[in-house]
């Protein structure tokens, strides 16, 4: 793949951190992941509908519009209010014209390239809130566990309406992360409006140094719980280890194990795969399909499967996004997995960072995603195979989804929308409401006795533990 160092799967920007996805993470050669060109082919992946041609290039036609370029790149520079140098007002053109062609293309500053490669560490500066841009306006997409926008009670679907007491009109997202960025322990005051809540209230954090803590467990009798809130270096590792710790816990024997995905962004493309390889012992996990055959990819799983084929739960929400759909539409399209909770974000695209040396680099987006059946999530999200709401109001349209963002690339060259018909779901599925009741206690992070979704999510992977087989040893 020519040009190419690392593959993105995002499409959201991580307030006052980087101006730079946080619905997925750079993949590169120097040691933070798999490489497009690591992967291993697949002969006839793309449909000939897939493969477009390059337009016939008319010279003439565009020595003129670099001509019109010039002119008003010396008109502005020229005649501008103010005096601009001539690096920001490049820097402008290349920002209008990536982030022209899809939400997810970009250029990136040197520092913004820095900024992002850092991120995939684990540990990085800022409020720990992701964001994505919405008609002209900021929107948040959900807060990131154990950071000042968790603790501050960010929620999914609020909008950024001031920083600091400045208005957010007419600025675009890059400036907008930029502001949210700061010195650690420096104070930030946000002007909020949320869904539901007629007038906007203020929010006031302090910047701090985020360390991510990907990976949470606990145990519920002889269930398992693992929360995964990001895919970076870190989760794969971490996974396996919270397993072991849980089955040691629970005398050397997990009956089921909840792995819950929401409101989890996304991550490297490799830690994806590697968690897949953790159920699925062989089969395809993604692929990926490119303008041009050639480039066109199809990851295989090739681990074994950590739990030995216990009963699996995989709970998804709006705010799973990317490599966490990845992850959710190759278990739930091999049966590995019952999956609960709501639709999720539907971003079906692939960026490549292309570096620039001494210039940052480009963001491009460059092929789809597609589950191990086929099916493109692209604009669509995966839809969970028991669906229940968090709230008992459905706010669902006040969430961003890929779906609601301007000029998204379409859905196409997918074989279906949906997920394999299943007949193994658990009787109790058909008794689980859909929507909280009304006397269901607020929801409150320390208490899991509040979280609806996984409470009933406890039930389904009960039932299925009492489902399923029992093993007898065979006679001589």
């Amino acid at each position: 793949m020519k040009l190419r160092t690392g593959l993105l799967l995002g499409s959201a920007f991580l307030a006052g951190v980087v101006a730079g996805p946080d619905l997925g993470r750079l993949v590169t050669h120097h040691g933070l992941g798999m490489t497009i060109g690591s992967l291993i082919p697949a002969g006839g992946l793309m449909p000939a509908a897939l493969a477009d041609e390059a337009p016939t290039q008319n010279h003439a036609e565009t020595y003129r519009l670099l001509t019109l370029f010039g002119d008003v790149f010396e008109r502005v520079r020229a005649d501008y209010v103010e005096p601009v140098t001539d690096r920001d007002l490049i820097t402008n053109s290349l920002n209008g014209m990536l982030s022209g062609l899809d939400p997810h293309s970009a250029y990136m500053t040197e520092k913004q390239f820095a900024d992002m490669q850092v991120q995939t560490k684990g540990e990085f500066g800022g409020l720990g809130l992701e964001v994505t841009g919405e008609d002209g306006l900021v929107k948040v997409i959900s807060p990131m566990d154990g950071t000042p926008a968790s603790r501050a009670g960010m929620k999914s679907g609020d909008l950024i309406l001031s920083i600091n007491s400045k208005s957010m009109d007419g600025i675009s997202l890059n400036d907008a992360v930029e502001r949210m960025r700061g010195e650690p322990g420096s104070k930030i005051t946000l002007g909020i409006k949320r869904p539901g809540i007629d007038k906007p209230y203020d929010v006031t954090m302090t910047r701090e140094i985020i360390h991510i803590q990907v990976i949470k467990s606990a145990l519920y009798g002889r269930v398992g719980y693992i929360r995964v809130s990001q895919f970076n270096e870190e989760t794969d590792p971490g996974l396996r280890a919270a397993y072991e710790k849980l089955s040691h816990q629970a005398g050397g024997h997990l009956s089921g194990l909840v792995l819950d995905l929401r409101n989890n962004p996304g991550g490297l493309l490799e830690q994806a795969v590697d968690v897949c390889d953790d159920f699925i012992s062989s089969g395809e996990v993604v692929s990926t399909r490119a303008r041009h055959p050639e480039d066109s990819q199809r990851m295989n799983a090739h681990g074994t499967d950590i739990t030995d084929g216990a009963p699996l739960l995989v709970l998804i929400n709006q705010g799973s996004a990317s490599a966490s759909e990845i992850v959710a539409g190759a278990l739930q399209d091999h049966q590995r997995s019952i999956t609960l909770g709501e639709r999720s974000f539907g971003k079906g695209s692939v960026q490549t960072v292309i570096p620039i040396p001494g210039n940052g680099a480009i963001r491009l987006t460059t092929a789809r995603y597609y589950t191990p059946s086929g099916r493109s999530i692209q604009g669509l999200g995966i839809a969970p195979d028991v669906s229940v709401q968090e709230d008992r109001e459905d706010l669902s349209r006040f969430m961003p989804r890929e779906a609601d963002l301007d000029h998204i690339i379409k859905n196409q060259g997918g074989s279906q929308a949906k997920a394999p018909p299943r007949g193994d779901l658990p009787q109790i599925v058909k008794t689980i409401p859909d929507k909280p009741p009304a006397n269901w206690p607020k929801f409150d992070l320390t208490k899991p006795s509040t979280d609806f979704q996984l409470q009933q999510g406890l039930k389904v992977i009960q039932a299925m533990i009492t489902d399923r087989p029992t093993q007898h040893a065979g006679t001589p």
